[in-house]
């Protein structure tokens, strides 16, 4: 799971609304709904973020851990939530 809370109170921060984070970032308005869901993005997408808002990746993205959870060691989630083993 990710968070983008950073981004949204860094915006605020520089009176930035999200559609003028889309032009200066040069990313779409279908990529901001997704962070607004904390779906997940490309790496290029922060990038784009970071060099428009001269900030690192840290200032926008939170990784939250996953919960522990009772499964065989041998299972592992990939990024898309779905087990591997």
């Amino acid at each position: 799971m990710v968070s983008y809370n950073k981004l949204w109170k860094l915006l605020i921060d520089k009176r930035m609304k999200k559609k003028d984070l889309a032009e200066a970032a040069g990313i779409s308005a279908n990529t901001i709904a997704k962070m607004g869901r904390d779906d997940l993005v490309s790496l290029e997408v922060l990038v784009r973020i970071c060099r428009a808002l001269k900030c690192d990746i840290g200032d926008v993205i939170e990784v939250i851990p996953l919960p522990d959870t009772d499964r065989e060691s041998t299972e592992h989630e990939n990024v898309y939530g779905r087990v591997m083993r």
